[in-house]
């Protein structure tokens, strides 16, 4: 009973120390949880960015066809039936020369006259359009199906799928350098607001280290102040970073943009990013508060 007596008013001790030093330097520590909101929102920022060109990168890989011209004495069949075992395919649809002749024709707003073009004499060849279930497949499976008797060429926009390839490489690559940059920018300013406060209070350190406290006990307030400035911005990121997100995504709703950007709205993938900055923005404060405490404990 006195042990559970003792470690609740320890408990009670370390939380008094730690809001008492957030309240003798409240203006560092605005500032410090300022600038931390400022880091974090930008972050967070690059975070939906990423999420949201993710989106439309996969929605541009989804509508990226290969189109399969056939010879006039291709075996439609033998086609189908080897279209239907290839591994990758994800659906494909065939595309008879009249229709295709028709969807031309629709596609031109119907300026140019089918008359004379039916049958023998229409140019255009059967073909198939096949989808991949992946982006990245669509080259190999365009290799695999040009071997194929019948087919005459294939198609599948080879400098797209490149391109695509490229931007999802670069933006992953920058998204990963801004991040780390961002999150050690955080945590120094963390770290030199706690030792801002560790200097001010050395002579009662060194008083409750003569008098036999122990490191963990010297070391809780500051975690728990460090904790607390970087959730304080981090909270006030994810507050300003979700009200402009959600404008942006009103405000795209009534533009003609909306057709070809759809912002993502789904709750269970926005959720876990403020969720998750959060929860990064508080153990960033109390590592930054460990790494600080940590060198005048050892003295």
């Amino acid at each position: 009973m006195e042990v559970t007596t003792l470690n609740i008013n320890s408990l009670r001790y370390c939380l008094r120390q730690s809001f008492i030093s957030i309240y003798r330097n409240i203006w560092l520590v605005l500032v410090t949880a300022g600038i931390i909101a400022v880091s974090l929102s930008i972050f967070g920022g690059f975070l939906l960015i990423a999420i949201n060109t993710g989106q439309i990168i996969s929605n541009v890989e989804s509508n990226i066809e290969i189109a399969v011209f056939l010879h006039n004495d291709a075996n439609v069949k033998e086609i189908q039936f080897k279209l239907d075992n290839l591994k990758g395919v994800n659906n494909y649809t065939f595309v008879p020369k009249e229709q295709g002749l028709e969807d031309f024709s629709k596609l031109m707003n119907n300026r140019i006259p089918l008359e004379g073009l039916s049958g023998e004499n229409n140019p255009l060849p059967d073909l198939f359009r096949v989808r991949a279930t992946r982006a990245e497949l669509v080259p190999e499976l365009a290799r695999e199906i040009q071997g194929y008797p019948g087919v005459e060429t294939v198609e599948y926009g080879e400098k797209l799928i490149g391109m695509l390839n490229r931007v999802t490489s670069w933006l992953n690559t920058v998204f990963l350098v801004m991040s780390t940059l961002l999150a050690l920018g955080a945590m120094f300013l963390i770290i030199t607001t706690i030792r801002i406060s560790v200097l001010s209070r050395q002579e009662e350190i060194g008083i409750m280290k003569y008098l036999g406290a122990s490191n963990s006990f010297i070391r809780f307030p500051f975690i728990l102040e460090g904790m607390v400035i970087g959730w304080i911005g981090t909270l006030s990121a994810t507050l300003v970073l979700g009200a402009v997100y959600y404008q942006l995504v009103v405000s795209l709703q009534h533009e003609v943009l909306a057709f070809f950007i759809q912002p993502v709205t789904d709750i269970d993938i926005l959720l876990p990013i403020f969720i998750g900055l959060l929860v990064m923005g508080t153990l960033l404060g109390g590592i930054g508060s460990m790494v600080s405490i940590h060198r005048h404990l050892q003295v």
